[in-house]
Formats: C-alpha cells, structure tokens, sequence
C-alpha cells in the first residue's frame, strides 16, 4: 500500500526543488548542527531533517517523518552512502533513503520529501515554494 494513501501527516511533505523555490527560510546557524550527523527544525507545521554531511561538504534536508513508522526521527539516523548516493537510516528500521531524491534505497516505502539546502553568512536556509 502506498505510505500517504489515508495519511494526512505524511501527506503535508512534498519535495522541492531547486528551481521551485521561492522562500528560503532561515533555519539556525551552522554550528548548530554535528557535523556527519543531523538535526531537526520546525517549520510551520512541518519538522525537517538537516544533515551536515561534512565528509562531502555538502548540506541535505528531508522530512523528519519516518515513511514505515510515522515517528519523527530520520534527524536522528546515521547517514553515509550506497553506491555513491548520500543517504540516511532510519533509526527505527533502517530503511534508507537518498537524501538527493528521497528514494526508498532497500525497500519498496514510498520516497521522502527532499528539500533544497544553502548556507550563506553563518546560516543555514531551507528552501520551500509556497
């Protein structure tokens, strides 16, 4: 069955892309986030998932919702990569995902949403289009 038939929660996370943004909202500052590691913010009603991927030099942003669980806790997976593409487990099941596209990377889950990162004068943006 498909992970957002039925589920108003999981419904609310679309991914965007880059091109697609016309907010970029003002997450926290760099140092507010472990370095290879992750941490969440809120915005609105939603909670996304940041991960400093240092070991890459590159910054990721999903939804914090877990697909198979409903838990908010991809913040809290360890992240890493498959074949190349930057992902993170689920701490719960250790399902993975791409943090590029949001794509299910060892499983039939539906992918999660994916959203644009930048950093700019100490800060970390997430981008979304409203």
């Amino acid at each position: 069955m498909d992970a957002t038939m039925g589920d108003p929660l999981i419904s609310k996370y679309k991914t965007v892309k880059e091109e697609d943004v016309n907010l970029w909202f003002k997450a926290a500052p760099i140092g507010a986030f472990p370095k290879d590691g992750g941490a969440c913010v809120k915005y609105k009603d939603l909670q996304i998932a940041i991960f400093n991927f240092d070991r890459l030099n590159k910054w990721y942003a999903c939804q914090n919702l877990s697909p198979e669980k409903n838990e908010m806790v991809l913040s809290r997976g360890m992240i890493g990569d498959h074949n190349g593409i930057p992902k993170v487990a689920c701490p719960l099941h250790k399902k993975t995902f791409s943090l590029e596209t949001g794509e299910n990377l060892n499983g039939d889950l539906a992918p999660i949403a994916t959203f644009p990162v930048k950093t700019e004068n100490g800060y970390v943006y997430i981008g979304f289009s409203e």
